[in-house]
């Protein structure tokens, strides 16, 4: 009787995780893979900005990036972990290439702020308004309204940044 009692706690336990995972809802889930890309993109943006930047200001923005980012990807990994969504690991193509052009640009710092600091943050803080209003899982609602001052204050530190040309 124990052993089948000990099963029984088992397989109760697994349905009761299977069932938290497929609560998700599919726009829940959207908005994970959304932000997990940009966070990914944040973050290796900020990569290049240590190798690129000229300006002492455009490099520690972009470090600033890396460990913001860093942390809310962390977070939201795990959150995604626990629900039984798989984030991407890589970059999408698009945001490959558009990397890819920031790297090659003439003016790096100029383009990485107006592309990256101010461009890439008016999508984000969206994204994340989006959900902090509207996601169904309240832990997801709290985590993208958590996470939207530091992307507000990321993209006002990147206009503060553009008024001195990125210098």
């Amino acid at each position: 009787m124990k052993k089948f009692s000990s099963l029984s706690l088992v397989v109760f336990g697994l349905a009761l995780s299977l069932g938290a995972q497929a609560q998700v809802s599919k726009k829940d889930e959207e908005f994970m893979m959304k932000a997990a890309a940009g966070g990914l993109y944040e973050v290796q943006a900020g990569n290049l900005a240590q190798e690129k930047a000229t300006a002492a200001n455009v490099k520690s923005f972009g470090a600033m990036l890396i460990k913001d980012h860093s942390m809310a990807n962390e977070e939201l990994k795990a959150m995604a972990s626990a629900k039984g969504v798989t984030l991407p690991t890589d970059l999408p193509a698009d945001k490959k290439r558009r990397l890819e052009k920031i790297s090659k640009a003439k003016d790096f710092d100029k383009q990485f702020v107006d592309e990256v600091g101010v461009n890439d943050h008016k999508h984000d803080i969206q994204l994340f308004e989006k959900a902090s209003a509207n996601a169904d899982d309240p832990e997801l609602k709290a985590f993208a309204a958590k996470t939207l001052p530091t992307l507000v204050a990321h993209r006002q530190h990147a206009q503060s940044l553009k008024k001195t040309d990125g210098k």
